[in-house]
């Protein structure tokens, strides 16, 4: 099995002999990969929909790791119970959604080790959520796939909430700029892009709501410049 640059890079920050959790598993490939290197002992697929669910099943008995896997279909992690895995993956959904699935069953996402997070969109909102609700971002990496950056967040509930300084640090979270991750200048110059493409669809309106657009643009584009020099 090749898993996508992706699904690569998330399976690599999963820690070595702890048992796992893939929520919104679709066919398995991630825990199914780690399983078949010997990377994890045990794993809990999960998926809301059946059909995807069904999906891993078939990945899974053909890998011939039935026994060390358990299925389960249900939303996000209601399905866990607390201390049932040592780390979580949610990956491929919403930001919002996913601090819905953690905030939907907190006692579970508070005693896992490590989640490993890959919002699709919204990933401000899911920083923000994280850092004013008691979990540490303890790194971040991004992943080039085609023409798309993605972004993965690594954290851990300590019940202290560290709010950022400034907003821009929810749109760029600090461990990337700490890191200065390979892709960083990418990232941001990708940001600026569409910021400009913004102003330059406003060009010639005015309004109160159209001018408060424009100037936060600005704004942002000054501000993530500034996290390059």
């Amino acid at each position: 099995m090749k898993l996508t640059d992706r699904l690569l890079k998330i399976a690599s920050l999963v820690t070595k002999g702890k048992r796992v959790a893939d929520i919104g598993t679709d066919h398995g490939y991630i825990p199914v990969y780690l399983l078949n290197k010997g990377d994890v002992p045990f794993a809990i697929l999960a998926d809301v929909n059946k059909g995807p669910l069904e999906n891993a099943r078939g990945e899974v008995r053909y890998n011939k790791l039935l026994d060390k896997v358990d299925l389960r279909l249900g939303s996000g992690i209601e399905v866990l119970e607390k201390n049932e895995v040592d780390e979580i993956i949610i990956a491929g959904m919403g930001g919002i959604l996913i601090s819905q699935l953690l905030e939907a069953k907190p006692e579970v996402a508070h005693s896992a080790g490590k989640l490993i997070l890959q919002p699709m969109q919204a990933q401000d909102e899911l920083r923000c959520y994280l850092l004013n609700n008691g979990y540490e971002i303890l790194d971040e990496v991004l992943v080039k796939e085609d023409f798309r950056i993605y972004e993965i967040i690594i954290t851990k509930y300590t019940g202290k909430n560290t709010p950022v300084e400034d907003d821009i640090y929810y749109e760029v979270g600090k461990k990337l700029i700490e890191n200065n991750d390979e892709l960083l200048k990418e990232f941001i110059d990708k940001k600026i892009y569409k910021y400009n493409a913004v102003i330059e669809k406003l060009e010639g309106k005015s309004g109160e709501g159209i001018d408060k657009k424009r100037e936060e643009s600005n704004v942002a584009i000054e501000k993530l410049k500034n996290i390059m020099k």
